[in-house]
């Protein structure tokens, strides 16, 4: 059997204060379910943490509407470091991270009514399609687009992460990555020039080619309905060099970490990212535990060493407060979504604020 991806399972944040940022992104975003809370040692990242264990502590929080979650991601070993340059769009990884949204008008008029620090008036892609940039108060960018595909009822209009903006030195190598890897198969639009819509942003002034990609396929998988469908547009400045976002720094440290997806079969993944040239750089081994969650996770790298992480869930909590573990290993059909009712069940971890 081949591998799967049910969709993006998380999008990590690395930040300061990991209470303080969970408060933010639940009050604002909606992601206030924590599926894991968990102060510990990264031991097995050890090429992107100086060659030593660091520790840290983690909250994965997910919003009931549906996306991804936000894995916020704080070093308590030592002090995370920004980037010491001012990142521009176009420099290569993560540059931004797309929420969807139930109204863009009105999800416009309520990040305004909160002080949020937006970035742009409600404009329009090369598609058309309306969307606006805002900044968290950590530095970090979003994109707020809109979206139809919904899984259940949530604090705010805004859903989970949907995809993101990837910074590439190569368009053609990185849309053969995305496509051969990760499904994204589909050209939605390739546009060549200055846009309207980047004007606000720093760098935005520059020629970019603009990508967006989709995948052609449903996603399967015990979690697919939860997560929903993505997006990634890949960015390439034309007309300047560019800097890697986390160069001459560690994973965690201040920004967007990565961009992880829900899988199965971890092992047919590992032998397709070999045949087309992307190794595991990192492999955390089928028993690993973190909190009260427990899988196999394994990460690569994309053309330009942007972290890309696979979690082949085995055990996470549904209902935490009266010992509720959902053991994925004993499934007999891993490709089949999860009973609505009973991925519902989480929202009674909800964090109220």
């Amino acid at each position: 059997m081949s591998y799967s991806i049910a969709g993006i399972q998380q999008i990590g944040i690395g930040v300061s204060n990991v209470h303080e940022a969970f408060k933010w992104y639940r009050q604002h975003f909606g992601n206030d379910i924590p599926v894991l809370d968990a102060p510990g040692e990264a031991a097995l990242m050890l090429p992107y943490t100086g060659g030593k264990p660091q520790m840290r502590h983690a909250i994965l929080a997910i919003n009931m509407r549906g996306g991804g979650g936000f894995e916020i991601w704080q070093y308590t070993s030592r002090l995370p470091q920004p980037a010491n340059f001012k990142i521009q769009l176009g420099d290569l990884g993560n540059i931004c991270t797309r929420v969807k949204s139930l109204d863009i008008k009105k999800s416009f008029a309520f990040f305004k009514s909160k002080n949020v620090k937006l970035l742009s008036d409600i404009v329009s892609d090369p598609s058309g399609n309306e969307h606006f940039f805002l900044e968290d108060p950590y530095g970090n960018i979003f994109e707020i687009v809109s979206a139809t595909d919904w899984f259940g009822s949530g604090k705010q209009l805004t859903g989970g992460p949907a995809g993101c903006m990837m910074g590439v030195s190569d368009m053609d190598k990185s849309i053969k990555f995305y496509s051969t890897i990760l499904g994204y198969d589909k050209v939605l639009y390739d546009k060549q020039g200055q846009f309207a819509d980047f004007k606000n942003l720093t760098g935005g002034e520059n020629n970019f080619r603009r990508v967006l990609l989709t995948h052609s396929k449903p996603r399967t998988g015990a979690f697919s309905k939860l997560l929903g469908e993505s997006k990634i547009e890949l960015i390439q400045v034309l007309d300047r060099s560019t800097r890697k976002i986390f160069e001459n720094r560690f994973w965690g440290d201040l920004g967007f970490i990565h961009l992880c997806y829900d899988i199965s079969n971890m092992a047919a993944l590992k032998k397709h990212c070999e045949t087309n040239g992307h190794p595991f750089t990192a492999d955390g081994g089928a028993g690993f535990e973190m909190g009260e969650a427990a899988g196999h996770f394994t990460y690569i790298e994309d053309p330009d060493g942007t972290l890309i992480e696979f979690v082949e869930t085995k055990k996470i909590p549904i209902l935490k407060k009266i010992g509720w573990y959902l053991d994925l290993r004993k499934r007999s059909n891993p490709q089949k979504p999860l009973p609505d009712w009973m991925l519902k069940t989480m929202a009674m971890s909800r964090v109220k604020d």
